[in-house]
């Protein structure tokens, strides 16, 4: 049986040929739960465009804007979630000193980053950073498994405990409009930001790597101070 790492880099060395659909492409035994993966080519060719937008949270109007890239299969993406996210939301987002904007980032062949950030997406904009924090949270459980079909029943079941019907979680799953345009979004970020590592901070245009809240708060403060 293939090991996980084998399953995904089989799924996307099998599907290069075929541009940005490389992500959606199944891995073994996937199939049936992704069959918009199994038509990508009819999906590009039928399906409306999907716009994506940034999700943002904060006050429009707040002096400094804060760039998050992120991996849903990144550990060091949710520990920054379950603690210096959580502080900088408290500290300088909600009070309306921080406009935050969280980008999802799909590195070549990570196809269940994309599946979550689908399930995500597919909440809506109420339900975004809720899902998001639900996915970051369980990842030891989701992102872990060897299964392809286990680890997106997992995601669809994460989208179910946000409030989504099943109707909606599995025609989220066969969205291939959505799937291509969220890996067109994220090349275009990456390029503009040059992204090659997660978390990475953009802040008043300015790249930065992963810190701690203390380092982070220093940098914000300067701004304010300033």
């Amino acid at each position: 049986m293939m090991n996980r790492r084998a399953m995904i880099a089989a799924a996307a060395a099998a599907t290069l040929g075929g541009g940005a659909w490389w992500l959606t492409r199944p891995a073994p035994g996937s199939e049936g739960l992704l069959p918009m993966a199994a038509n990508a080519q009819e999906a590009t060719g039928s399906a409306e465009p999907v716009e994506i937008t940034d999700m943002v949270l904060g006050d429009p109007e707040a002096p400094i804007e804060v760039i998050e890239y992120a991996s849903f299969t990144c550990p060091h993406c949710a520990s920054f979630h379950a603690n210096q996210f959580k502080a900088l939301q408290e500290n300088y987002i909600n009070p309306g000193k921080v406009r935050f904007i969280y980008r999802e980032v799909y590195f070549r062949g990570d196809l269940p980053a994309l599946w979550a950030s689908m399930i995500a997406r597919c909440g809506g904009e109420v339900r975004f950073f809720g899902i998001t924090g639900l996915i970051f949270d369980q990842q030891q459980d989701w992102a872990r498994s060897q299964d392809p079909n286990e680890m997106v029943q997992k995601l669809m079941t994460i989208g179910k405990t946000a409030g989504m019907t099943d109707e909606e979680v599995g025609a989220c799953m066969q969205n291939g409009a959505l799937a291509e345009a969220l890996a067109s979004w994220d090349q275009s970020n990456r390029e503009v930001h040059n992204i090659s590592g997660t978390p990475s901070l953009v802040i008043d245009g300015e790249m930065h790597s992963n810190m701690s809240f203390d380092d982070l708060a220093a940098i914000l403060d300067a701004k304010l101070d300033g």
